[in-house]
């Protein structure tokens, strides 16, 4: 599985953008009364590091990890989640709830439960072989032991009828157009160092304008502190459009990520 990861890495940024007006559009068949989603992208080097440092079982993906020789391949896909839908919160079901649950939440959707000990259990999402290689450029926990996709679409995806094709599809343009931005630039140039979150928010604002930078939430780990996620909050009704500056949604967490933290290079 790495050794595909690495070869998709190469080619995923032009399938992504030269496939992108023949993709399906993401449509929410059911508990469609939402209004945004959160795309949760990792800093792949701390999320690793973070497995390491807190003796967890490292996942296949971190103990094979390598450098490359672009920096913004560490830039990698956790998930796409839905906000809490409106015809959910009817029937008592908060943000807090939703979250931890997803599709499993009860009352509704009240589909059976996908627990992050036991991943491969949950049902292969349905992908074409072309989707399936390019999440594999972006997702490393994708397949493999690891089973990240089944996880995320049971989870997060299958109560709402997603076709899978265009929920991973969509998570694999997102986050090539985060790669090809200002913002992916700044976190390529700045591999192995610390920098300031005033400069991180900079990037954000060169690419997308201020609101993206009220949209993001981080997420740190370590001391001296080091940057393992970025969960980006977009507007739905936007989610099928290029990235700009009307499709991020403001959210009132910045995160745990002080005024400056490292972007962790490969190794421990």
């Amino acid at each position: 599985m790495k050794l595909m990861w690495q070869n998709t890495l190469i080619l995923t940024s032009l399938l992504a953008t030269s496939h992108l007006s023949q993709a399906e559009e993401l449509t929410a068949k059911q508990y469609a009364d939402f209004d945004r989603y959160v795309l949760a992208l990792s800093w792949q080097t701390g999320f690793c590091q973070s497995m390491h440092e807190r003796n967890r079982n490292e996942p296949a993906e971190c103990k094979t990890q390598q450098e490359q020789n672009d920096k913004r391949t560490f830039l990698t896909v956790h998930g796409l989640w839905p906000g809490l839908p409106k015809s959910v919160a009817a029937r008592g079901v908060d943000e807090k709830r939703w979250m931890r649950y997803g599709c499993s939440t009860r009352p509704v959707p009240n589909m059976a439960e996908a627990r992050g000990s036991q991943k491969c259990q949950a049902p292969a999402p349905a992908l074409s072989t072309d989707i399936a290689s390019k999440l594999a450029g972006v997702m490393p926990g994708a397949g493999g032991q690891s089973c990240l996709e089944r996880y995320e679409f049971a989870k997060h995806g299958a109560c709402f009828g997603f076709n899978p094709n265009a929920y991973f599809g969509t998570m694999v343009r997102l986050n090539n157009e985060f790669k090809q931005s200002a913002f992916g630039d700044f976190l390529a140039t700045n591999y192995g160092k610390v920098v300031t979150r005033k400069a991180f928010n900079k990037a954000l604002e060169k690419s997308w304008g201020n609101d993206a930078v009220k949209a993001v939430k981080l997420t740190c780990n370590g001391n001296p502190a080091y940057l393992t996620e970025m969960q980006i909050s977009l507007t739905a009704a936007k989610i099928n459009s290029p990235l700009n500056e009307s499709s991020f949604a403001t959210q009132r967490n910045p995160g745990n990520c002080a005024k400056q933290f490292r972007l962790d290079a490969v190794g421990y």
